[in-house]
């Protein structure tokens, strides 16, 4: 078994190296692999996400949310070949990478300690970076211009995705720190959900009283595909097609199973209705949680941390509704549930709950405070730049259409298009 603090160093392996030092040879199997887990992560990001986002919008905003999130995942999938994969994992600072990869230059034909070429590390990387922004968006689905979106997306990418990427994954200070974070948890969903937090409460209510949920069949296909793509998070971080990818592929479902049926358990105890889509929130919250440790920690621990997770999310986007207006519940379902991943995260890893144990002379609580840590910086470095970043796009772009504009539709007013004609 893998021990769990290996990850600060497996990290700072990542850093990109000159292609000279390579010494092994591309294995074919896990060139493959690492391929078919970006491809995944795409397929929850563009088609998953743009689903969801519609089925949870307005009726006259369903084409512009999805319009919106695709407009964040092209123009973020440009940034990431224009700098954000320089800035996120080239030789730099423990607070920035450098500009070594800029539009992917000097990338080695194969990465440092890896099995794998660097352009396949750089796409499956852009996987995350995708997926994230896409989240976050969701957030502000049908009440930002398409013009603002596709100039906030990139700045995002550079401020907050890039940075906190390389604090963690890159070989930063967090990592060496010894903050841990598998597939996802923190650079992924607490991220994202802190930044549709700041999207949120910069953007406002919405100014007509008409309610969302227009198509929750569209919103549980979403949902659907998220949830099995997400797979590709958990399973390609193993780096390689090995044991842990199974075994991380696995916890994940474990996870999102337990959290699907306790955010329904909450709710009937709340005296709600068990809703389909609050099903695939709660499968979703499970997978958010379950990420920092997915190939870390055993199977009841899986889910363990799914079920906890769907009751903090379930219980937090109850609060989080009466103050923003968040219709897909992403802070509550990312936010929270990946906090919680994080956090039970040292509790989990101790081999007497099934995990895989820490390194000698590392205690839980050491892992724990390390986590807290990594939790609290991620969280405010998201709700800070990603206010900033909107503010700033703001000044060039105004966020929010005018009243009228909002009041007929953003389908019909940006895009000329309605979502369903019934002629």
């Amino acid at each position: 078994m893998r021990p769990a603090l290996a990850l600060p160093v497996l990290a700072a392996l990542l850093l990109a190296q000159p292609a000279a030092a390579q010494v092994a040879a591309p294995d074919s199997g896990d060139t493959g692999w690492m391929i078919a887990c970006a491809l995944l992560l795409l397929l929850a990001a563009l088609p998953g996400l743009m689903l969801r986002h519609a089925g949870l919008a307005n009726v006259r905003h369903g084409l512009a949310a999805m319009a919106q999130t695709l407009v964040a995942g092209a123009t973020i999938l440009l940034g990431w070949g224009l700098a954000g994969y320089s800035l996120a994992y080239a030789p730099g600072s423990e607070w920035l990478g450098g500009g070594s990869n800029l539009l992917l230059a000097n990338l080695a034909p194969l990465r440092d300690g890896l099995t794998v070429p660097e352009s396949a590390f750089v796409l499956f990387q852009m996987g995350f970076a995708v997926l994230a922004g896409a989240i976050a968006v969701g957030a502000i689905a049908g009440r930002a211009r398409l013009g603002w979106v596709a100039a906030f997306a990139p700045l995002w990418l550079l401020l907050v995705f890039a940075p906190i990427t390389h604090w963690m994954w890159g070989g930063g200070w967090l990592a060496q720190l010894g903050a841990m974070d598998f597939a996802g948890g923190l650079v992924v969903h607490v991220l994202a959900g802190f930044s549709a937090l700041a999207l949120a409460l910069v953007a406002g209510r919405p100014r007509d009283a008409q309610g969302g949920g227009h198509a929750h069949i569209l919103a549980i296909a979403g949902g659907a595909l998220f949830w099995v793509g997400y797979a590709g998070a958990a399973g390609g971080w193993a780096l390689g097609a090995t044991d842990d990818a199974a075994t991380a592929i696995l916890n994940l479902f474990f996870a999102a199973c337990a959290a699907s049926l306790g955010w329904a358990l909450v709710g009937r105890l709340l005296g709600a209705h068990a809703s389909a889509t609050g099903l695939l929130s709660g499968a979703i919250a499970g997978l958010a949680a379950i990420s920092a440790s997915a190939a870390l920690v055993g199977t009841g621990g899986a889910m363990l941390i799914g079920l906890a997770a769907a009751i903090i999310a379930r219980i937090g986007a109850g609060f989080a509704s009466a103050w923003i207006d968040d219709p897909a519940h992403i802070f509550a379902v990312h936010g929270l549930g990946g906090a919680t991943g994080a956090l039970l995260l040292p509790l989990f890893v101790l081999p007497l709950l099934g995990g895989v144990g820490f390194d000698a002379g590392i205690t839980a609580t050491a892992s724990l405070l390390a986590q807290a840590i990594g939790l609290v910086v991620i969280a405010l470095w998201a709700l800070v730049g990603t206010a900033i970043a909107a503010l700033i796009v703001s000044i060039l772009v105004p966020l929010r259409a005018t009243p009228q504009a909002e009041a007929d539709g953003p389908d019909a007013i940006e895009h000329g298009q309605q979502g369903w004609d019934f002629r």
